[in-house]
């Protein structure tokens, strides 16, 4: 039976070989060749156990472009001796997943097992992904399934739970490195760079390898004979890839995650490469602004009180001068927020205090505090017992303001930064004078 979807990339005649894609002819040969992902293929990673251990099981590879998650699925199943069949679900249907389904029963009728590559797995619809449990519960297939987005969000419970998330990661430049120094051996050539520009090509693949040699190809095809490219360029030649960010997928919220924690963090430089990294992708300055001010009021808030009219301001500047004149802007809040001091207290009062009038319902507020606009009202005793604050000798009365049926409760906890300080004081003075009162009252 005849391996429909089946690759074999060993068998090339060898004048084509030099037309393939150098991607393509740099591919490993084993996982020991394979460059980065080292938790992954170490002596002590998940997969290198898994193999020695015999035990292979479904998988779901998740990482950026060009990390490896293709060649990682072939070079495993040459490890383990299974047949490789490799699929696209952007190109793939219902019908050609069951002529693999059908050729893979018959190999492990004749004692062959499959391992069934799925790229891009996350565009098969939920009903497409159902397709595969029968077939991986009875070991028709070991499915090895890649994707670039979020499997939590985008493939089924089902399918996950019968699969491992591996995650890839991004090639380091150190991998980089090294990866641009074996195309170079096999072109038996050196890239004609000078070693900034070396660094900047490294930096423009953004940790993709294959975006990496694509721009190798693109180099060695522009050069001029005894040319020397420096990083003017470089830039200019390959027109600057963009970053690998999609504002409505991970990367989008991978970096304004990173944004949050980072100031949160009190880190005013990662806060900012961060913030750069967004609008260098395209990020919309005002979700930024929308985030930044969102910041100033949960981490910092009363800690320093200026930190929301700074936000505000911010967001104002931008609006009256736009891009890219108003990111300055931005920018500069970015810092100011890494570098106040900071507390969450607000923010935790103000769930907790969310949570207790969730759980108690509408209790009365005490009739004291209530006003009487009708005599009925005032008959009943709205308003009767109210102390005015301001004639008091200390402006405060110290009076019971919550309903009886929940009794006295402490929402918000100032810290001991910032301007909260000087907030937990006066508090504190208020606590004294309102136990005063009420020893007062009790004797």
């Amino acid at each position: 039976m005849s391996d429909l979807f089946s690759t074999d990339e060993n068998i090339v005649e060898p004048e084509l070989d030099a037309m393939r894609p150098l991607a393509e002819r740099l591919r490993p040969n084993s996982l020991d060749e394979v460059i980065g992902q080292r938790h992954l293929l170490g002596e002590k990673g998940a997969l290198r156990r898994m193999i020695g251990g015999n035990r292979l099981g479904s998988l779901i590879l998740w990482g950026p472009p060009g990390t490896g998650k293709t060649t990682v699925a072939r070079l495993l199943a040459d490890e383990v001796g299974f047949r490789f069949v490799q699929i696209s679900a952007v190109f793939s249907g219902v019908a050609d997943l069951k002529k693999v389904f059908e050729e893979a029963r018959f190999y492990r009728s004749n004692g062959k097992r499959t391992l069934l590559f799925v790229d891009e797995i996350h565009r098969f619809n939920r009903a497409q992904q159902d397709g595969f449990l029968p077939v991986m519960e009875d070991g028709t297939v070991v499915l090895v399934g890649a994707t670039t987005e979020n499997p939590s969000f985008e493939l089924n419970a089902a399918l996950l739970s019968r699969a491992q998330v591996l995650l890839f990661e991004s090639l380091s430049p150190d991998d980089l490195g090294a990866l641009l120094e074996r195309a170079e051996t096999m072109l038996e050539q050196k890239l004609p760079l000078t070693d900034e520009a070396r660094l900047s090509l490294i930096g423009l693949a953004d940790g993709d390898g294959r975006a990496l040699l694509g721009l190798v190809e693109e180099i060695i095809q522009a050069a001029e004979p005894d040319e020397m490219m420096d990083h003017a360029a470089l830039v200019e030649l390959v027109q600057r890839r963009a970053p690998v960010y999609d504002k409505a997928q991970e990367g989008h919220y991978n970096l304004i995650s990173a944004l949050h924690k980072t100031v949160r963090g009190s880190d005013p430089d990662a806060a900012l490469y961060y913030f750069s990294r967004m609008i260098d992708a395209g990020e919309d300055p005002m979700f930024l602004a929308r985030r930044l001010i969102r910041m100033a009021v949960e981490d910092i808030g009363l800690a320093d009180p200026h930190a929301l009219p700074q936000a505000i301001a911010a967001r104002d500047a931008y609006q009256m001068l736009g891009s890219p004149e108003g990111e300055l802007a931005l920018a500069q809040l970015v810092i100011y927020l890494a570098a106040a001091p900071k507390s969450n207290a607000v923010y935790v009062a103000f769930k907790s205090a969310t949570r207790l009038a969730k759980k108690t319902g509408s209790p009365t507020p005490p009739k004291v505090i209530l006003n009487a606009p009708t005599k009925l009202m005032k008959d009943t005793g709205y308003g009767e017992g109210y102390v005015y604050d301001h004639d008091t000798p200390d402006g405060f009365s110290g009076q019971e303001y919550f309903p009886e049926k929940i009794g006295r409760q402490t929402f918000y906890q100032p810290v001991e930064r910032g301007f909260e300080r000087d907030i937990k004081k006066r508090l504190d003075y208020f606590a004294r004078l309102r136990s005063k009162k009420a020893d007062e009252d009790g004797a």
